[in-house]
């Protein structure tokens, strides 16, 4: 099936967490014959930071940020069996959703692809003309980032038809244990760029635990910390390309994930950065969130922490050796049940099931 996927970015993960996530699903799709035309804006200087140049397995089109360039992209969804828009492309959002689908043809399958599911819910509770609360009733499927039963049953009751969540997964020919790269040698590092929603929660479990533990290093990576105060322990690095992800999680003793406030909150949402540490052997301390046990196993393939006090305290019990045999048995367990070879084989899946439920009503009401 030809499938038409407008997104925030392919090329680049500047301020774009959603980036590994997009290539690992449709690369799988591709390998299983599907073919991938992704359209992304020219804005927020991604095409200046680009992380990989355009994959042979997708075509992609990158438009500049202009009403007239938004048409013409839009116009090319008519030539699609699958139409998909994402969630949080940054521009033109809402005139994506309702032209995208209007231009789709009667047979395609149209889905909105939600990578931030509980942001996108509190926003449509509180405006009922929300473009995405409009268009729920007319697009045949939601599928999301993660989110589970909560998320599930919250689409549901917006109107949607039906609603899967495709959870975060490794790519372990992107992500892999390398050698440990001087760089990013510390005790405890840190991803993530700087938002409203992860802020306070970052200076709860990192900085707070950087503070409970001035013996320690700690390393910060992201977008926006340049301007934070933080201990003096604490070393800030940056953006972090996708290629220099791999040395930044086998250089540390541990690496910490820290969820967004509405990730947490809901749970069942393990961010691409979890599979993504665990895939590089890893020994990775996140934050406690309803759902983890699903993906890792507490205590033998992650450490999980209440507050930054549990941080401190799992840093200063955390030796070398089982700092390795947390971060093996995580990289086992990624791999076997966690892979995006399984996350594509199960959007290949729904995509043909669904399809082929489309041609048989149309079918049918042709008939009748």
């Amino acid at each position: 099936m030809k499938i038409a996927f407008y997104g925030s970015s392919l090329l680049s993960s500047y301020w774009n967490g959603a980036a590994t996530y997009y290539r690992g699903i449709l690369r799988e799709l591709a390998g299983r014959g599907h073919d991938i035309v992704f359209y992304e804006p020219d804005a927020f200087d991604r095409q200046q930071h680009r992380d990989i140049d355009p994959p042979e397995w997708a075509r992609v089109v990158v438009y500049d940020a202009t009403p007239e360039a938004l048409l013409r992209v839009m116009d090319e969804a008519a030539d699609a069996d699958v139409v998909v828009k994402a969630s949080g492309v940054g521009v033109f959002d809402d005139e994506l959703i309702e032209g995208v689908m209007q231009r789709a043809k009667p047979h395609a399958l149209r889905i909105f692809w939600d990578v931030d599911a509980a942001a996108t819910l509190d926003e449509m509770r509180s405006a009922p003309a929300h473009p995405i609360r409009r268009a729920l009733p007319d697009l045949d499927m939601v599928l999301t980032y993660g989110g589970g039963q909560p998320v599930v049953d919250a689409y549901r009751g917006f109107g949607a038809r039906e609603c899967i969540p495709i959870y975060n997964a490794l790519d372990p020919t992107t992500h892999h244990p390398v050698e440990p790269d001087p760089r990013f040698a510390c005790d405890l590092a840190f991803l993530g760029n700087r938002l409203p929603d992860r802020e306070a929660r970052v200076e709860e479990f990192f900085l707070k635990a950087a503070a409970l533990s001035p013996e320690k290093s700690f390393l910060i990576g992201g977008n926006g910390w340049d301007s934070k105060a933080m201990p003096a322990n604490v070393r800030h690095r940056g953006h972090v390309y996708t290629a220099e992800h791999n040395a930044f999680n086998c250089s540390p003793l541990a690496v910490l994930n820290v969820a967004r406030d509405s990730m947490a909150h809901i749970g069942f949402s393990p961010a691409t950065r979890v599979f993504e540490a665990a895939g590089a052997a890893a020994c990775l301390i996140t934050d406690a969130w309803e759902g983890i046990e699903l993906f890792l196993k507490p205590d033998e393939e992650v450490l999980v922490a209440r507050d930054g006090q549990d941080v401190a305290a799992h840093l200063a019990a955390l030796t070398p050796g089982r700092a390795r045999s947390i971060g093996q048995a995580a990289l086992a367990r990624v791999r076997a049940e966690h892979s995006y070879a399984l996350r594509g084989e199960q959007v290949d899946q729904i995509l043909r099931d669904r399809s082929a439920s489309i041609t048989h009503r149309q079918q049918q009401m042709e008939r009748a």
